[in-house]
């Protein structure tokens, strides 16, 4: 973790060029929960050195701009969720099937056939690739074992639980494979938490602790409300978020900034440092320094300055 008494680090995703992806599809999509070929520019066999270039150039910009803790800015997935869900066995995502999303929209997400299981690293290349081009701290992020439950269609298990538990398992394995590849800072990406509080309370710390198991140094969940320009209208509270002061995780982030979050409720995490999103991706007017500054100064009415990290809110 940098030593920067307020580091700054990215949420997780990062603008992919329009070189690599179409976005008028990707946008027009929204989000993908199953795999979407169709959205990358280049053919199959140039594919993964054109994401290599384009992570380099993330990995530049951020560099340029100063932030402290780097991360590869998801430049090789159609979705936060995606790359590493669609990777594993008993999964068919060939043939998907329809369930409500975070939002109630009905989305195409793959079906849960047979035992979860790694075939093998799915990250783990993307961290030794990033590790190898910067002295800096890294962030590697991964979606999370209650999200990628709730963004399945189990046929299967018929448990939620052995079904989130069973994701969780190989969330660890392919954690721990990548803090051996070299990533300092692990961030699990939990948004359905929030929006399935009855459920988060059942299973959600259960889930990320399993993920976490043994895992040592600065480790992440991340929540929030939906990507900017898909979710306009959002909350100004979390429904579950005290709940994780419980949880194994180091550090909650949280976005603030566009849905105007009262940070009075960091007050309920007393043992997590906090991820806290001063910037509204949801407005394309630019903050001036100042107004970033006094995010963080109402932040720091409720959290000591070694507690708190800044970042954008979800991307």
């Amino acid at each position: 973790m940098s030593e920067q008494l307020i580091p700054t680090t990215l949420v997780g995703s990062y603008p992919q060029p329009a070189w690599l992806v179409h976005k008028d599809i990707l946008l027009s999509k929204g989000p993908p929960r199953i795999r979407m070929r169709d959205v990358w520019r280049p053919p199959m066999e140039l594919l993964e050195e054109a994401q290599d270039d384009a992570t380099l150039t993330a990995l530049h910009d951020q560099v340029r701009a100063g932030i402290d803790i780097v991360s590869d800015g998801e430049v090789r997935r159609e979705s936060y969720f995606n790359h590493f869900a669609n990777a594993l066995d008993g999964i068919d995502v060939d043939n998907p099937a329809t369930v409500p999303g975070r939002t109630g929209v009905p989305t195409l997400v793959p079906r849960v056939v047979g035992p979860i299981r790694r075939k093998t690293s799915v990250q783990v290349r993307d961290v030794a690739f990033l590790r190898g081009h910067t002295d800096k701290a890294i962030k590697i992020t991964i979606p999370g074992a209650f999200t990628m439950a709730k963004m399945a269609a189990d046929e299967y298990y018929g448990d939620q639980e052995a079904l989130i538990m069973a994701y969780a398992d190989v969330l660890n394995e392919e954690v721990r494979e990548m803090k051996a590849a070299g990533a300092d800072v692990i961030q699990i990406d939990e948004p359905h938490m929030q929006a399935h509080p009855i459920e988060s309370n059942r299973y959600g710390i259960a889930a990320i602790d399993r993920a976490l198991k043994g895992i040592e140094g600065t480790t992440v969940v991340h929540l929030c409300f939906g990507y900017a320009y898909v979710v306009a209208d959002k909350p100004s509270g979390y429904s579950f978020l005290p709940e994780l002061d419980k949880c194994s995780a180091t550090t909650i982030s949280i976005e603030a900034a566009q849905p105007g979050l009262d940070p009075v409720i960091l007050e309920k995490l007393p043992s997590k440092k906090i991820m806290f999103g001063v910037i509204d991706l949801g407005d394309e007017e630019v903050e001036t320094p100042e107004m970033i500054a006094e995010r963080l100064r109402c932040a720091l009415r409720h959290i000591s300055p070694d507690r708190l990290i800044a970042a954008p809110i979800a991307a």
